[in-house]
């Protein structure tokens, strides 16, 4: 067995590729539920019943903020997952507490966002565009969560006996959880933020 073999695992044949594969499948069904309150989201974009819209509320900019900061935290993520694959316990390990710094800052500045709103006079029952600005931003918030605790979950095995094929698959499941936030937050900043101004 040659070094590429030991580091980088079957990609047809082994329990890793099926672990992913199935972590795959759950990602789908996970993007169709976000679809659903996207869809929904865009139906009540305009029922403010004269409250405030979009761009009553947030700014651009500080969205564009969160943006680069999680886009950030995939990139970190990404790179923890090569540093798993290469067997590097104090690189993956690094990329992996600071990808969830990072994450606990987009959680933060969610909050931030959250009071800013609550500051207002306004909430979830105010009109049913906060209902759905609400539910969609609550349940980014609620995997950004997910991911925290799984990430505090992970790390301390990593501490104790380094990167095994088991804990090699379990961050590739982790560093690919941080990546699909990332895509599904660059879709709330189009059609929230983005779109929100129009």
């Amino acid at each position: 067995m040659n070094v590429a073999d030991h580091q980088f695992p079957d990609s047809h044949h082994d329990d890793y590729s099926k672990t992913t594969f199935g972590f795959w499948l759950y990602l789908l069904t996970d993007l169709m539920f976000f679809a659903t309150i996207f869809s929904t989201y865009a139906v009540l974009k305009k029922s403010t019943f004269g409250g405030p819209g979009a761009k009553d509320l947030f700014s651009v900019s500080y969205a564009m903020i969160e943006t680069l900061i999680m886009l950030t935290c995939a990139f970190i993520a990404g790179i923890g997952g090569v540093y798993a694959h290469r067997k590097s316990k104090g690189g993956t390990i690094i990329s992996f507490v600071l990808a969830f710094l990072l994450g606990g800052a987009i959680l933060g500045m969610i909050w931030h966002e959250f009071s800013h709103v609550f500051a207002g006079g306004y909430d979830w029952r105010s009109s049913a565009y906060l209902s759905a600005y609400f539910t969609l931003l609550g349940t980014f918030a609620l995997h950004l969560i997910g991911g925290l605790l799984w990430t505090i979950v992970l790390l301390p095995p990593l501490f104790k006996v380094g990167v095994t094929s088991l804990h090699l698959k379990r961050m590739s499941c982790l560093r690919i959880f941080w990546q699909f936030l990332s895509i599904v937050w660059v879709f709330i900043f189009t059609f929230v933020y983005l779109l929100g101004e129009i």
